[in-house]
């Protein structure tokens, strides 16, 4: 059953269109980019070719299947395999019939080419597509902040937790090793270490993990001072529960209330952090789909100005709808709005 507190955020929630309407584009772009393979790829869905059903994305199909000389895997580019499945069969495209990273060798235009009916938005300096490097930089973008942020939420919320309920010391030493870390420069650690290690998603994860999570801890480590010497809190104590029952069942659920409010502002610092790394060239490993990487190739061929404006307008839009969002589930968590009529 949801409590009526619930209920009451959620109508909150929705009366703030903007709000309402930026989770739903959200949601929506989170599911389109998790299914982008179904939307740009440059092997068919599905191949029927002389009576045999064949699914290309999820099996090896070689290219001796329709009559060529090599083993090796079909390309379903080349003009002689098209031919072929013309003749004895028939083949269902994804809308985009391109992959991130193929290159179109048969492009009539040098690259990188301005958008046509051939690619919607151009290709990139190598050839490729750039509306489907941008569906799949997308994708790699919101999984990334997710993770990124579930991650520093657990961090954030169990040091700061930790902090406030305890107190003393403990609140003394963490106290004093978050102003140390805090003061450090973050952006050169990061450069520094992204330069020392193989760039890779968990690598560059873990690196921009070591700072993300500090600044949800001080707004725990205050819902907990504030809580902890309520009365039903020290009632629970008397009852014997332990330390650890005590912070999850019964100060936990509101410190949460302050740290729900910083989540949409966290996941867009975290997709902003990534494109900023990708875009300095210390990010994710060359040829991976980012934003980060779109806008900088928009910056070393300023003849294509498609190539930054995309990945720029995109960035934008991601940010925005977070923003929106945020405001929406702030007003929705403060005890003071009240709903609209």
């Amino acid at each position: 059953m949801i409590s009526k507190l619930t209920q009451k955020r959620m109508r909150i929630f929705k009366s703030n269109k903007r709000a309402y309407w930026a989770l739903m584009l959200l949601i929506c772009l989170l599911v389109f980019s998790l299914f982008a393979p179904l939307l740009a790829h440059d092997k068919p869905l599905v191949v029927s070719y002389k009576g045999q059903l064949y699914l290309p994305m999820f099996q090896f199909v070689s290219d001796t299947v329709f009559d060529g000389n090599l083993p090796t895997e079909a390309d379903f580019k080349d003009t002689y395999t098209i031919h072929q499945i013309e003749q004895n069969g028939w083949m269902i495209l994804p809308p985009i019939e391109w992959y991130y990273d193929t290159v179109d060798y048969f492009s009539a235009e040098p690259v990188p080419s301005a958008p046509s009916k051939r690619h919607w938005l151009g290709t990139d300096d190598q050839g490729r597509d750039v509306l489907a490097r941008l569906i799949y930089a997308v994708r790699l973008g919101l999984i990334f902040g997710i993770l990124l942020t579930v991650c520093s939420v657990i961090i954030g919320v169990l040091i700061g937790a930790l902090q406030g309920y305890f107190g003393g010391y403990t609140d003394l030493l963490i106290g004093r090793f978050l102003e140390i870390w805090g003061s450090l420069p973050q952006l050169f650690i990061l450069i520094i270490v992204s330069s020392l290690i193989t760039p890779g998603f968990w690598s560059i994860l873990l690196i921009l993990l070591l700072f993300s999570w500090t600044s949800l801890t001080g707004v725990v480590r205050a819902e907990f001072l504030r809580t902890r010497g309520l009365d039903y809190v020290k009632a629970a104590r008397g009852l014997g529960l332990t330390d650890f029952q005590v912070m999850l069942k019964h100060i936990l659920p509101n410190a949460l209330v302050a740290t729900i409010t910083y989540v949409p502002f966290m996941l867009a610092g975290a997709i902003v952090s990534l494109s900023a790394l990708d875009f300095l060239g210390l990010g994710l490993p060359v040829g991976t789909p980012s934003l980060g990487e779109l806008i900088r190739q928009g910056k070393e061929n300023l003849n294509a100005p498609w190539l930054g404006l995309t990945a720029f307008f995109t960035l934008t839009l991601l940010l925005s709808l977070l923003v929106f969002v945020g405001e929406g589930v702030r007003d929705a968590f403060d005890p003071h709005k009240k709903e609209k009529a």
